[in-house]
């Protein structure tokens, strides 16, 4: 039996990303991969990527990543209000300011997908990561997609499993024996929840088995020192919202 943990989209959210390290470090599994967004939204990302870099933990390139690295264009989403779309910008341009060229040469060097390889016992495993499709890293795709939309970039890939991030949103889908999974956000959770969350694959020769884990993490500590920094308000909002709903 072999077991791995993917997380995706940290976002800038320190607190978070040590609370699912430690409880992946807790449960015995050495084997993590991150689907990258490691900066803007929450005041870390600095120390978002040298943890990353301390723990060598291996990354591909989020849209976020690669905006910062490469000084990209900001372009409004259509799914975004006028409200959003201001923050957005305005924390997007915070990440630029203060993400450091060293921190920012090592967001240019990450891969774009990672395909992974196990054999247990005569079985070979593929698993395909993605930050969010085979062709892009800013294509969002749901929980609702038709199932041929996912088998399609499965059977591309030659993979069993396909695991993405980027809606921050998690899911499973289990279609024709293989699995498409959405790890969900560490640091910026969609879910009413708002708990970090990671995936664990446990494999063995006869099947894999995804598990979601969503845990708690000191969300109040996260919102402060938001509403402190140069980050708008309107992402300690978001946070606080979903801690409201969890507490009621």
């Amino acid at each position: 039996m072999i077991q791995i943990a993917i997380f995706s989209d940290v976002h800038g959210n320190l607190p978070a990303l040590e609370v699912v390290l430690n409880d992946i470090n807790e449960r015995g599994i050495t084997q993590k991969f991150c689907l990258g967004d490691l900066v803007d939204f929450a005041p870390w990302g600095n120390e978002v990527i040298e943890l990353i870099k301390e723990k060598n933990i291996p990354c591909i390139l989020g849209n976020h990543d690669e905006r910062i690295a490469f000084d990209l264009p900001v372009v409004p989403l259509n799914k975004h209000s006028q409200e959003e779309t201001i923050a957005r910008f305005s924390a997007i341009d915070h990440s630029k300011k203060y993400i450091t060229d060293e921190n920012k040469s090592f967001l240019a060097e990450l891969p774009f997908h990672l395909k992974l390889n196990y054999k247990i016992g005569k079985k070979y495993w593929n698993i395909q990561l993605v930050h969010s499709s085979l062709q892009s890293n800013d294509t969002y795709l749901y929980e609702s997609e038709n199932d041929e939309v996912f088998m399609e970039m499965l059977n591309a890939s030659q993979s069993d499993v396909l695991v993405m991030g980027h809606t921050h949103l998690s899911f499973k889908k289990q279609m024709e024996g293989k699995w498409a999974i959405n790890s969900g956000s560490v640091g910026r959770s969609k879910e009413e929840n708002r708990l970090a969350s990671y995936l664990i694959l446990t494999l063995d020769e006869e099947k894999i088995n995804p598990e979601i884990i969503q845990l708690e993490y000191p969300i109040n500590e996260v919102i402060q020192k938001i509403e402190a920094s140069e980050i708008p308000d309107y992402y300690a909002f978001f946070l606080r919202n979903g801690n409201v709903l969890l507490s009621q």
